[in-house]
């Protein structure tokens, strides 16, 4: 089996602030002497294994990321009938498997059943959770020692298989990712712009004070943004226990995610949803690399016929065929979907990556 997989995509975002940095504006980078936009790996894939393809066609191989697991067995535990200052206790240490209790102290917003740092639970363990919860409940004891074993290997999670995941304090269950995801950059210099707004009161007639109920300004970019993402085949089969089907429908799922989810952030005020515009598939055994190389000098479409889109994927063609005149050929097989041209087609780039 081939075990690189890797991808290089273009999406074109209209108006955004997908990805806000601290000050509340679009994230932004340096790069080739331009200031870009920033999408951050982070945001890109928290929206892709939140979303609905993800739910729908990886139910029951979708894991759980958070720090409130400890709340969940307090509740099962008092639907039970067991007292408040038991099932505080036993929820504790429960929640403390998976990492330090973030306070000492009872709070009324359950702090003291939170872990510190969040964890990435797989469906196996969620279910032991719970399943130790019930029987403590049942039975009316706390757990034992041995119970207390919730921490497993993971092998159905597809998130966790794909994007790793760290326990600081049991490095034993930890999980190395098999997939590898840039920060999306724009092709091309971009600013970010301000949008001046302002909201009126509709019960305001005006009669007295014409002036707005509310003002504010909002940050945004527009981009063209290039992304790469590398896929290990082989160590995203060995972390879904060898399930050969699981991991079909994994990289399909990835596939139709990648190319048709948007970050969720601002959806609302800008609807900048976007699907790829093109999509450069590359598979072999060759040690990966990315080609943002090709994108250091920003673009800047020439002429009346070269747009933003075909000049960028002029650079990126030509940036690969360079790396294999130089360091001999990166990839053993190659497919592309281009829809300014209309070529390829999405179930047939899936059927590339997955066969």
């Amino acid at each position: 089996m081939t075990r690189f997989i890797q991808l290089h995509i273009l999406t074109n975002y209209p108006p955004a602030n997908l990805n806000r940095d601290d000050t509340g504006r679009p994230k932004t980078a340096l790069m080739g002497n331009a200031t870009r936009l920033r999408i951050s790996s982070q945001s890109q894939k928290r929206a892709w294994r939140t979303s609905e393809i993800f739910e729908s066609t990886l139910a029951g191989h979708i894991g759980k990321r958070t720090k409130r697991m400890g709340k969940e067995v307090f509740d099962i535990l008092i639907q039970s009938g067991i007292s408040e200052k038991q099932a505080r206790e036993w929820s504790r240490t429960i929640a403390g498997e998976f990492g330090k209790i973030k306070s000492d102290k009872k709070t009324e917003d359950y702090e003291d059943l939170e872990i510190e740092q969040l964890a990435h639970f797989s469906p196996e363990e969620e279910d032991a959770v719970r399943k130790l919860a019930e029987d403590c409940a049942k039975r009316k004891t706390a757990p034992t020692q041995e119970e207390l074993n919730l921490l497993r290997k993971p092998r159905k999670a597809v998130d966790i298989a794909m994007f790793g995941r760290m326990l600081a304090d049991s490095p034993a269950f930890n999980m190395e990712a098999a997939v590898q995801v840039s920060h999306a950059i724009t092709v091309h210099k971009a600013a970010v712009e301000d949008d001046y707004f302002s909201a009126v009161d509709d019960l305001n007639k005006g009669l007295k004070d014409v002036g707005a109920g509310h003002i504010g300004e909002r940050g945004y970019g527009a981009g063209l943004f290039y992304l790469y993402i590398c896929i290990d085949r082989d160590l995203l089969l060995e972390n879904l226990g060898d399930d050969t089907e699981l991991t079909h429908k994994a990289l399909e799922a990835f596939i139709h995610a990648i190319t048709k989810v948007s970050p969720t952030g601002m959806q609302n005020s800008f609807a900048s949803r976007a699907y790829a515009s093109y999509v450069l598939a590359e598979k072999g055994d060759q040690q990966p690399r990315s080609l943002a190389q090709a994108f250091l000098n920003p673009i800047e479409p020439r002429g009346e016929t070269s747009d933003m889109l075909s000049q960028a994927v002029k650079e990126l063609t030509r940036r690969q065929e360079n790396f294999d005149k130089v360091y001999g050929a990166c990839a053993e097989k190659r497919y592309a979907i281009n829809v300014e041209n209309g070529e390829g087609s999405l179930q047939e780039l899936i059927a590339f990556v997955r066969e």
